[in-house]
């Protein structure tokens, strides 16, 4: 393994949490996702996975935890919305000041008609001294993230894209497979709902690991605990 920035090194072994929620979900709004990153950070996390220059902002005024900074947006030429142009780099660098950012880095063609590996050699150009998070959904995508200058892979959007199939719980196979083939540290993220299934996930060699729904999405909590009461009690 390559040298490992000193930020980075603080998320060995460990959890970050996401704390995000989009204009539709009933948690939406700044003073919400500083209080789930404030309780977050002393509930023992490493690092706060965050949307938005103004939660980001927010959360930076509670915590001093790395944030793995992120600007979702829909745009009507692309399938990627994930930090997915140059714009929203921009605005996380320049303003909302990150200690990471994450990109969507797919194979899927961003607004400025790079894949993620292109989209990832322009940032370091612009910003040579930036933490680049490559979000993959493939083997072929972590190796080609790895190559274009991103310091973290993360199998985020596995099961997320077309062109991949959406394993029931975490994909394991995935995160095992770039763990063993990359230099740079790989996170494990997606669809990790408990304890057991965390500390499975660093049976694969991961180097962190982010979990989101299953801490900070009180909706997603309770429907799926009520669902499954109403669905094995009769």
């Amino acid at each position: 393994m390559k040298e490992i920035n000193p930020i980075i090194k603080g998320l060995k072994g460990r959890v970050v949490i996401s704390c995000q929620a989009l204009k539709h979900e009933i948690m939406y709004g700044s003073q919400y996702m500083q209080k789930f990153a404030e309780s977050a950070t002393k509930g023992g996390a490493c690092g706060i996975r965050a949307n938005s220059v103004v939660d980001i902002k927010a959360i930076k005024e509670v915590t001093d935890l790395p944030i793995l900074g992120i600007i979702k947006k829909d745009y009507e030429n692309s399938e990627c919305y994930i930090t997915p142009s140059m714009a929203e780099v921009d605005a996380l660098y320049n303003e909302a000041k990150p200690e990471i950012i994450a990109v969507d880095a797919t194979d899927r063609i961003h607004p400025d008609g790079k894949n993620g590996a292109g989209f990832i050699k322009d940032i370091k150009a612009k910003y040579p001294d930036v933490l680049i998070m490559a979000d993959v959904s493939t083997y072929e995508e972590g190796i080609e993230a790895e190559k274009a200058g991103a310091d973290i892979v993360s199998t985020t959007l596995a099961g997320y894209t077309s062109y991949t199939t959406k394993t029931e719980g975490p994909d394991y196979e995935l995160m095992k497979k770039l763990a063993s083939a990359l230099e740079v540290p790989v996170i494990g993220e997606g669809r990790i709902w408990t304890r057991e299934e965390a500390v499975e996930a660093f049976k694969t060699g991961i180097y962190s690991l982010v979990v989101g729904t299953a801490i900070t999405r009180p909706y997603d909590i309770a429907k799926r605990f009520c669902d499954y009461v109403a669905e094995n009690v009769k």
